[in-house]
């Protein structure tokens, strides 16, 4: 990439981002998107501008996300989303010292050097391109066997002991954080008074599942004991409720159109209303909801007599000995009786809870190989991809070409984002598939599912982009060197990383402008809103549905923003103008995001901050991988004193289970003392259990019920107190 196409992509994605950041401030104050841009404080009943600033200052929100408290995350958007803030602000806080440090230092050290001026082959430099002036600021530019050299050795110790000081911090503020809210005596966490019991044995000869766990869990706490839920095989039962669900939206809508046109409805009754017979749609679809009914009342009393599972979730009435039950071990065989913590009643991935132990062992591994097998392959396409998105391969590969891409405008545009863009279409392509795989694990909860599935997708964005398109542009120059020398694989994979800087340094800056700029106008959801109000919603409940935001998706951003940390991490000494970059992403990331934390995004479920032990070890992994590279490339410099690194790639994985043995046990089971506290108001146990019956299973109004936020997604039945 040339310096001209660098800096025209900077510019423009940084142009882009003034655009949208004026076209949020305008679209924001519009009566009309106020539940695109406020959904948050919408569905909590709150004043959309309460607290806001109405001036015409377009960078007044700014001024709101920095005043804002974690408090004020906490409870507009839980724990989980303070979390992440801690996240972003502890990584802004590594790059913001390590720069403090690195720049002033280790660019004159580079820029004095004269390296690549006498070198007749530019091998080592930072692009694959003629970028020179970037390559003067660079580790490319020092050269081989240079004292020089040492100042980079003490910059990875800077940066090293900078992440253990803050990840240290970090996980102190995060525990206590946890602990703060589980041992809140204002509000009753239904989750709190239960456990999740899986892998029940067969009932003795007479007694009834829910007899059987009953007995048993009466027999070890007597004293505590309140009720057991017993999980039933609901697919029948679900797809009966949801074809009634279903029908009672389209009466809703039928009525609504008759209501605002005074002529009743009609609709076609076979193959998506296309096909079949005209009927009247208010007394059709009134039909079938009586129909459903019987046919779900029907099926209720045959599910909870017939069709009991393996699992149950049991409820006691205190925190205090559901937290004991959750730590202790009920059976001597390990694949009996398995108990942990009961995840939220929203949570549950009921189909999963039947799965027994040793075929979740085998599930997961499978779907580790699985998971291994997809990295392999996965990175042939975006190997290719990288490869031939450089300028000159594309005009080798594809001639026809070279007249188009030879115009000057066209050309820069090219190098400025076609790499860029190719790379992120790969990435956006593999979120589902994951998260289908951790599903398939047999993993109990939602919230579980999501770090399954983030760690999956680091992993893999990682290691394809570090193989696939930072080795790809190498591998492909130098096929035939290696076909020659097998051996130097290791001196290709080394040098590979400076000339590849370039395209990450335009890579995160088109993350950070360009993404972050979308992120915060809303364009996207705000027209697809304006476009199903105008065209598609008849009643309120649709005209929700179709702004209703989501949550933040952890499950992909949070590998994204590991991503960009891989990066700058493994790019901060040897091209430290990266740390630029990566500071103003994590803390452009933070100021954005806490805009939309506070306003728009509306959590899915509340693990109280569970994800933190494993982004943390991701961290390290990232500065593992940095360390290792520094070590290799000091090693292609020839610079003798390149082993002083090993101590400090041990003292990473003793300080990474150093963290781990104090902090962790505290993130997988709740405490005893943060359970012991009192609460302000006596529980009603009944609320609690009726928390966790699924919807199929009930007449129960969920929308009277005191834990509605947080119920089943399958919820509710009166029945099963009787049963």
């Amino acid at each position: 990439m040339e310096f001209e196409s660098f800096l025209v992509s900077l510019g423009t994605s940084a142009i882009i981002f003034i655009v949208l950041m004026l076209l949020f401030t305008w679209l924001s104050r519009r009566p009309g998107n106020v539940s695109v841009y406020y959904p948050n404080r919408i569905l909590k009943g709150m004043d959309p501008w309460e607290g806001s600033s109405l001036t015409r200052n377009p960078f007044a929100w700014i001024r709101e996300a920095f005043t804002s408290t974690e408090q004020d995350v906490v409870k507009l958007s839980g724990v989980d989303t303070a979390v992440y803030f801690v996240f972003l602000s502890t990584v802004l806080g590594i790059f913001a010292l390590s720069a403090l440090l690195l720049l002033p230092i280790l660019l004159p050290i580079a820029a004095t050097d004269n390296n690549l001026k006498t070198s007749r082959k530019l091998a080592d430099t930072t692009s694959n391109g003629t970028f020179s002036q970037l390559d003067n600021l660079s580790m490319a530019n020092v050269t081989t066997k240079s004292s020089r050299l040492w100042a980079f050795l003490g910059a990875v110790y800077w940066v090293s002991v900078v992440t253990y000081f803050m990840l240290w911090k970090a996980y102190k503020h995060v525990a206590a954080l946890r602990a703060e809210a589980l041992m809140s005596s204002e509000e009753v966490l239904p989750e709190q008074f239960a456990i999740l019991v899986r892998d029940i044995p067969s009932p003795p000869n007479g007694e009834t599942q829910k007899e059987f766990v009953d007995s048993y869990f009466r027999d070890i706490y007597p004293e505590t004991f309140y009720r057991s839920l017993v999980v039933t095989e609901n697919s029948k039962i679900n797809k009966i409720w949801e074809n009634l669900e279903g029908y009672k939206k389209k009466l809703a809508r039928a009525e609504a159109v008759f209501a605002a046109t005074s002529n009743r409805p009609t609709n076609k009754t076979g193959l998506l209303g296309l096909f079949g017979e005209q009927v009247d749609s208010i007394e059709y679809y009134t039909k079938l909801i009586n129909e459903s009914v019987t046919k779900l009342e029907a099926e209720q009393r045959t599910v909870l007599a017939e069709k009991q599972q393996t699992a149950a979730v049991v409820f006691f009435t205190d925190r205090v000995t559901a937290a004991l039950a959750a730590q202790s071990l009920h059976c001597q065989m390990v694949d009996k009786w398995t108990v942990t913590e009961a995840p939220e009643p929203r949570q549950l991935i009921w189909e999963n809870l039947k799965i027994k132990f040793f075929s979740r062992i085998v599930r997961q591994y499978l779907i580790y190989f699985l998971v291994a097998i997809t990295i392999l392959f996965y990175m042939i396409p975006i190997t290719f991809v990288s490869a031939i998105t450089t300028l000159e391969n594309l005009q080798k590969t594809l001639p026809f070409l070279k007249p188009i891409v030879e115009i000057g405008f066209i050309r820069t545009v090219l190098e400025s984002y076609l790499p860029q863009i190719a790379l992120i279409i790969f990435l956006a392509m593999l979120p589902k598939f994951l998260m289908f795989l951790s599903k398939s694990e047999g993993i109990p909860s939602q919230s579980h599912t999501i770090r399954a599935a983030s760690g999956k997708y680091f992993y893999f964005s990682v290691l394809n982009v570090f193989i696939g398109v930072t080795l790809a542009g190498s591998l492909f120059d130098n096929l035939k060197a290696l076909e020659k020398k097998p051996n130097s694989i290791v001196t290709v994979l080394a040098t590979s990383l400076p000339k590849n800087a370039t395209f990450f340094l335009t890579y995160v800056a088109l993350k950070f402008f360009v993404g972050y700029g979308l992120e915060l106008s809303r364009i996207i959801p705000l027209i697809i809103f304006h476009l199903k109000r105008k065209y598609l919603c008849k009643t309120e409940a649709e005209v929700k549905e179709a702004w209703y935001p989501g949550d933040l998706s952890y499950a992909t951003r949070v590998p994204s923003d590991m991503l960009i940390l891989t990066i700058t991490f493994c790019y901060s000494v040897i091209a430290p103008l990266i740390l630029v970059f990566g500071v103003i992403y994590f803390g452009l990331g933070w100021l954005i995001l806490r805009n939309q934390a506070l306003k728009v995004y509306v959590p899915s479920y509340e693990s109280y901050g569970r994800m933190w032990p494993h982004i943390h070890t991701r961290i390290l992994a990232a500065l593992f991988l940095f360390q290792l590279v520094m070590f290799g490339y000091l090693g292609v410099k020839l610079f003798i004193w390149a082993p002083l690194l090993i101590p400090l790639i041990f003292i990473s994985l003793i300080f990474g289970y150093v963290c781990r043995q104090k902090f962790y046990s505290g993130f997988e089971h709740t405490a005893l003392e943060v359970a012991c506290r009192e609460l302000k108001q006596r529980p009603d146990l009944e609320e609690v259990f009726r928390a966790y019956i699924p919807h199929s299973l009930s007449t129960h109004k969920g929308d009277d019920h005191k834990f509605k936020g947080a119920m089943s997604r399958y919820q509710d039945y009166a029945a099963i107190s009787a049963a």
